[in-house]
């Protein structure tokens, strides 16, 4: 009887290829296949975040960001590794964003003193995978002290925009989010209502809102209902 073992391609091969292994009678399937599976933790709620957005102020999911969280000491040959691998500079202070700070290509968020989150493209667009991306720059980083994890699975990444998108933060955060104290280019792990999340200012009218995937569709209502009286 002849083999049907299902096998996926290694993400090293191109996202475009959708040509799989034939050997020994196995079904490949190639990873732009696989990709067009996907489905992110508020895929369910597009056409609720559609209905509840306006000129005002609009909601939408960044879907399948890759995120790798790094752990290294703030100085010396560790930082210095991993800032060579990522191609970026390492944050050095509460708040601070190195990199794209728009969040147009690789971003560094500071954590912690010795944990940053470096944000990428998805996958799909890239043609990076999150997998290859941790290799990297974990061999980077070597026999030095420190860890990188591949946390892309961990958080969902939602977009507020708009020239109301302040004030309906302003609901939910305590923190003080006015551009003198949080201005575009920053992002800080704090709560939204009872939810942690992190919080990064992408532009004057626009935020990044990163719960947990587990607590996506609570945010993503919470935010909605905080829009309503700017629709």
């Amino acid at each position: 009887m002849a083999d049907s073992t299902l096998t996926i391609d290694p993400p090293q091969e191109q996202v475009g290829d959708t040509t799989g292994s034939a050997e020994s009678g196995s079904r490949g399937i190639g990873r732009a296949a696989v990709l067009a599976h996907r489905r992110s933790p508020a895929h369910d709620l597009v056409e609720e975040m559609e209905q509840g957005s306006g000129e005002r102020v609009r909601l939408r999911e960044l879907p399948f960001l890759s995120q790798l969280a790094v752990r290294a000491a703030s100085a010396g040959r560790s930082s210095a590794a991993v800032a060579g691998a990522l191609g970026v500079a390492l944050p050095s202070r509460v708040g601070e964003v190195t990199g794209a700070t728009d969040g147009s290509g690789v971003a560094v968020l500071w954590l912690s003193p010795d944990e940053v989150l470096a944000v990428g493209q998805d996958e799909g667009r890239s043609g990076l995978s999150p997998d290859v991306w941790s290799a990297d720059v974990a061999q980077a980083l070597a026999s030095e002290p420190g860890q990188v994890v591949d946390v892309s699975a961990n958080r969902t990444t939602l977009e507020l925009s708009g020239p109301c998108a302040l004030q309906v933060l302003q609901k939910s955060c305590e923190l003080d989010l006015h551009p003198r104290v949080f201005p575009v280019g920053a992002a800080v792990a704090t709560l939204l209502g009872s939810t942690g999340v992190i919080l990064w200012r992408t532009g004057e009218q626009s935020w990044r809102v990163m719960p947990r995937a587990s607590f996506a569709t609570h945010v993503v209502r919470w935010l909605l209902d905080g829009m309503r009286e700017f629709r």
